[in-house]
């Protein structure tokens, strides 16, 4: 690969306003699709090439569906636009004075800036845990976690030490929002209908699965009626749940807790929190919470140019005086409602207030069950709930490919439980084993 010194984000001239656009996901490209193009220049810039359904991560880790199902390449997407300049590369910061946004291989002018890059895993400054454990917030975690699960099963199978065999079969996922819900029921059906099929010399009844949280109950977004019925499911599967149970360390073999309880495990996943991908560049008061302050036109304070769309907004209204929740269709809107504010710009009309519709909230445990908050404070749950889960997830996949390939696995998997990505693909190997260490010591 050439050196960052012979590269350039080579980007044409334009007399067009330019728009450049920092990250993207739900709320990057959602933007993109409702700028006009014959009024906009604009330029995306990712350290990603590729717009991923986030919420089908766990899918991919636990080999439910190809990493490629639930992905598309950013400029597949906007192919058909002459004006439109995607470039793979990292901000390094902004100049707001200079309207210029700096990244490692050169600098752009903008007219109009709009950072949407989402959210990052929070470790809350505890950097052995950020070491040693697996988020599960990006397409390539998603097949570290694959790839780090297949490998305990497969040594798991190849040790006599029982303790040994513990910790590789003990699973300890760190929070039970909606990503630590779905993957712990995954597993668990992974454990009753595949994983006895493969390693047949293996008692998956010594596999535990974990689920712990700080607060009091699971799914804590949703209503308390739904994470009832959602803690009942995952018992019913065998998901050990632990509740107000705090994660102190974790050395890449023990987990402890705050109460000093610990468990053997090779595998801790992280899905306590996150917290937002900022930029430097922008004065510290433009921040809280780790989000940008934004109006309802998602300006950011003390800014006309520069916004802020998606879970990197803080945009604090009466109804939501915390903001808004940091999922998919807020981020969906209010690209939407700002590239439609920026044409009003354009044509000298008023821009208008951002206000977000609720369409609901919606979580799976697996086959047949799930829960669902619906507008008007109702609830579902079971079958009914799974189907709806089933739909709107194949509905915002992007793409005709990868809606048949997700529903044809799903169909598949309706009448066989199988799961045919089971394959290591990319041994993974942490930095700090004895094996990386020795090389290192090696020179190799």
């Amino acid at each position: 690969m050439l050196e960052m010194n012979k590269l350039s984000l080579n980007i044409p001239d334009t007399i067009k306003p330019r728009v450049v656009v920092i990250g993207g996901g739900f709320g990057g490209v959602n933007l993109v699709k409702y700028l006009p193009e014959q009024d906009f220049q604009v330029v995306m810039l990712s350290k990603q090439n590729y717009y991923g359904f986030w919420p089908l991560l766990y899918q991919v880790a636990t080999a439910g569906l190809e990493p490629e199902s639930i992905a598309e390449p950013i400029r597949k997407l906007f192919d058909d636009r002459k004006d439109f300049h995607f470039r793979f590369v990292r901000v390094t910061d902004i100049d707001p004075v200079g309207k210029t946004v700096n990244t490692l291989i050169g600098s752009i002018k903008y007219d109009y800036l709009v950072i949407a890059t989402g959210t990052q895993s929070n470790y809350f400054g505890n950097k052995q845990i950020e070491q040693k454990s697996f988020p599960l917030k990006q397409l390539s975690d998603a097949v570290n976690l694959r790839s780090q699960l297949l490998q305990s099963f497969e040594q798991a199978s190849m040790t006599r030490d029982k303790q040994t065999r513990q910790g590789l079969l003990n699973i300890v996922i760190a929070g039970a929002g909606p990503t630590g819900v779905e993957l712990a029921g995954s597993l668990a059906e992974m454990r009753q209908h595949i994983l006895p099929k493969d390693y047949p010399g293996l008692d998956f009844s010594e596999m535990n699965i974990y689920l712990v949280d700080g607060l009091d109950r699971v799914l804590p977004p949703l209503s308390p009626a739904s994470s009832k019925r959602a803690h009942q499911d995952l018992e019913k599967l065998g998901v050990n749940i632990k509740l107000n149970k705090l994660v102190s360390t974790y050395d890449g073999e023990v987990v402890t807790f705050k109460d000093g309880e610990q468990i053997l495990t090779q595998t801790l996943v992280w899905a306590a929190g996150v917290t937002g991908a900022t930029i430097e560049g922008l004065p510290a008061s433009s921040l809280e919470r780790g989000r940008y302050l934004v109006n309802a036109y998602n300006q950011i304070a003390g800014f006309e140019d520069i916004f802020a769309i998606g879970d990197i907004a803080l945009m604090k209204t009466d109804k939501w005086p915390k903001g808004h929740p940091q999922v998919a269709q807020p981020a969906l809107q209010q690209g939407a409602h700002l590239a439609k504010n920026l044409v009003r710009q354009r044509k000298g009309e008023a821009w208008k207030d951002f206000d977000y519709f609720d369409k609901g909230s919606l979580a799976i445990v697996g086959r047949a069950r799930a829960v669902a908050d619906l507008p008007g404070n109702k609830s579902l749950g079971g079958f009914i709930a799974w189907v709806a889960w089933l739909f709107v997830h194949i509905y915002y996949l992007i793409g005709f490919r990868s809606k048949l390939i997700v529903l044809s696995n799903w169909v598949y998997r309706l009448f066989t439980y199988e799961r045919g990505t089971r394959i290591i693909i990319r041994p993974l190997v942490r930095h700090d084993s004895k094996e990386v260490v020795e090389l290192q010591s090696a020179g190799k």
